[in-house]
């Protein structure tokens, strides 16, 4: 099919915290709400399904998950709707549940593999990605390890890495000395990055030869004669122009890929 199409995504450092408890001014925790009170709140998972219902033609995007709070509510929620985008992006920072205590993060590795596995159970078609942090505070090699670990174990489309920095008037600025060497921050954070580039190729390999919707966003930052919109799995693809433009939905057949792109053509529009 094609024609216009339009998207909305729903932001929020934390959006799977979301509750709106349905009246002005009252400040209970949710636990301590009698039935009724509960039965006028709306949590993330009810809140995208309104969203969803607006139009079977709306693409509904969100960011950002937390580890300690996505549910399984949510994720059949998300399974439920077709156009509820199937991409999770689930920041796990470090694979160390040591660090990831000092980080303040409120979930251990073994927490974070359990919402995978949920993940990848209740929507099996998922993209994920995640940030990841390289040379934490006190991180030692073995640590760093555990990192890579878990990168093995989720094989995540793609993700955000960085290597430790300070930043102002943060926990760990305040209370945390910053004591990996720089040296050891950046082969650390290239390994993390070869191993990303690996599984991100692995994973676009897997999407060649099938066919996707893909939402138009703009040209081809190489040719004019591309255009390029990005999968329900937040994929880039790029294909041939031909009539189309931006806003139409545009089924897809992927035919090559990089590590960072999917390349197909049009079909049956």
């Amino acid at each position: 099919m094609c024609g216009s199409i339009y998207q909305v995504t729903l932001l929020g450092q934390n959006v799977d915290s979301y509750l709106w408890y349905g009246q002005e001014g009252l400040k209970k925790e949710y636990d301590n709400l009698s039935d009724e009170e509960k039965s006028k709140c709306v949590n993330f998972a009810q809140l995208m399904e309104q969203v969803a219902l607006i139009s079977p033609d709306l693409r509904v995007r969100f960011s950002t998950s937390h580890p300690k709070d996505i549910t399984d509510e949510f994720l059949f929620m998300m399974a439920k709707y077709d156009n509820i985008c199937n991409y999770i992006h689930l920041p796990f920072q470090s694979g160390n549940s040591r660090i990831l205590e000092l980080m303040n993060r409120g979930y251990t590795s073994e927490w974070y593999k359990q919402r995978i596995d949920a993940i990848k159970r209740i929507v099996p078609e998922v993209a994920l990605s995640a940030d990841v942090i390289a040379g934490f505070c006190s991180e030692t090699e073995e640590e760093h390890q555990d990192t890579l670990s878990m990168m093995e174990y989720v094989k995540f489309d793609y993700a955000y890495m960085f290597s430790y920095s300070e930043r102002p008037n943060t926990l760990a600025q305040r209370k945390l000395k910053d004591d990996v060497p720089e040296d050891v921050k950046k082969r650390r954070l290239a390994e993390i990055i070869a191993l990303q580039n690996k599984y991100s190729l692995e994973r676009n390999k897997g999407y060649v030869g099938k066919t996707f919707q893909v939402l138009v966003e703009g040209f081809s930052k190489k040719s004019k004669n591309d255009l390029q919109g990005r999968t329900p799995q937040n994929t880039v693809a790029v294909f041939p122009k031909e009539h189309y433009k931006v806003g139409d939905y545009v089924s897809v057949y992927i035919h090559r890929c990089t590590g960072g792109t999917l390349i197909g053509e049009a079909v049956n529009n």
